[in-house]
């Protein structure tokens, strides 16, 4: 895939040659909070990228620009909102996080800084989460009358569990990024200046795996979750076996007998 970039307003999307995206939330002026507009931006942007089928990346890294990566939902834009207003917007939101949390390849979360309300709610969208020391984690909305309206808090009890979202959620408390790490929020807490070299790393070993393998093994975690253990291992059962029609498990079985590199092509 051919290195390539394209731009919104508020939204930054880069893929390189090795077929990991960059996603970057451009509003430094106002700590990347989203608005209505940003949202809809990134959620173009997502549809973009899943209806991309051939040219579709192989991994997504999302983080924001300057010293937050999303301050939270826009609370100049929500301070006037009408109940009906108010549906409309967090439907938007919903959209959005069900979209990056449903696309079929890895999503990786870089939180360079503030992940607060929406920002958390966004990391907790994305497949794994890297944090930098410098992150903060939290959902404070309790503190401005409202409950987290992106999917907050349904995501922070699968998690990091019952207890302690509830207290995060009902305190409205920013934790660091060695707590995130330490209750399961994040898988790792790196330096700064190393955060997104650390998940391109990541991104592009992963971008050496077979993609339809990834995806079938996404959506079984995704859908084996909160389900019985029966119902989840018959997902599982239906993923493996499909994928032996699959040219990329003839690449990567022959390859593995032949002793060489396999090629994955997706198909």
């Amino acid at each position: 895939m051919e290195a390539q970039e394209m731009e919104a307003r508020n939204i930054r999307l880069e893929v390189d040659a090795d077929g990991v995206a960059l996603i970057t939330i451009c509003r430094e002026a106002h700590l990347n909070a989203l608005d209505t507009a940003t949202l809809r931006e990134l959620e173009a942007t997502l549809r973009s990228i899943a209806e991309s089928r051939e040219s579709m990346p192989r991994a997504l890294i999302v983080t924001g620009v300057g010293k937050a990566f999303v301050s939270g939902a826009s609370i100049d834009e929500m301070a006037a909102l009408t109940p009906s207003e108010a549906m409309a917007f967090t439907e938007l939101g919903h959209r959005v996080m069900d979209l990056l949390e449903s696309l079929p390849l890895p999503t990786i979360a870089a939180v360079n800084g503030f992940a607060l309300g929406g920002g958390c709610e966004l990391a907790l969208a994305c497949d794994l989460v890297f944090a930098s020391h410098r992150a903060k984690f939290g959902l404070p909305e309790v503190g401005l009358g409202i409950t987290p309206g992106f999917g907050g808090t349904q995501r922070l009890v699968r998690a990091v569990g019952l207890q302690r979202a509830r207290q995060l959620i009902f305190t409205g408390d920013h934790i660091t990024a060695a707590r995130a790490v330490e209750v399961g929020l994040a898988v790792e807490s790196v330096l700064p200046d190393e955060l997104i070299d650390h998940c391109r790393k990541i991104a592009r070993k992963i971008a050496t795996r077979a993609p339809l393998a990834i995806a079938q093994a996404k959506r079984a975690i995704n859908m084996g979750e909160g389900v019985d253990l029966k119902t989840g291992c018959a997902v599982e059962r239906h993923a493996f076996a499909l994928l032996f029609g699959t040219e990329d498990q003839k690449e990567g079985m022959r390859a593995f007998l032949e002793k060489r590199r396999p090629e994955f092509r997706g198909r």
